[in-house]
């Protein structure tokens, strides 16, 4: 059985929720990454930050990068799967939720993060087009 530890990219950087979102993103150009999660002081997830978010939510309302904090656009709890999950509860929770990628918990700890080209790398072609309708339409 392959799992959600088997295709996910492990050593996920977090941004502080007390990070400004001008921090936010420059660490996704430095790491070539167009998500974060956001990590909390009690070193727990609090959600997921998105490039998208930061042009949508911020630069487009005018608002500065630099005065906005990440904790700022962590709405709610993100879906999550947990480590031993098989790829298909993987790809179910993606679907349902229509997410472009998922953190990975372990014993309520960040462990990694599966984005939909780790889901094309160990997918069949049958089960990449159904993401794809899923998520897309």
């Amino acid at each position: 059985m392959t799992t959600a530890r088997d295709i996910m990219h492990a050593g996920a950087e977090c941004i502080n929720e007390d990070e400004s979102l001008l921090v936010a993103a420059r660490m996704m150009r430095d790491l070539d990454v167009g998500s974060l999660p956001i990590c909390g002081n009690d070193d727990r997830l609090h959600g997921i930050i998105t490039d998208r978010d930061i042009v949508l939510k911020c630069c487009a309302e005018g608002r500065n990068p630099a005065d906005m904090k990440a904790q700022d656009l962590a709405n709610g709890a993100p879906h999550c799967v947990r480590a031993d999950a098989d790829v298909s509860q993987v790809l179910r929770t993606m679907q349902s939720h229509r997410i472009r990628r998922v953190p990975v918990l372990d014993d309520n700890r960040l462990v990694g993060m599966i984005s939909e080209a780790d889901l094309a790398r160990h997918l069949n072609e049958e089960q990449i087009a159904g993401f794809v309708e899923s998520v897309y339409a």
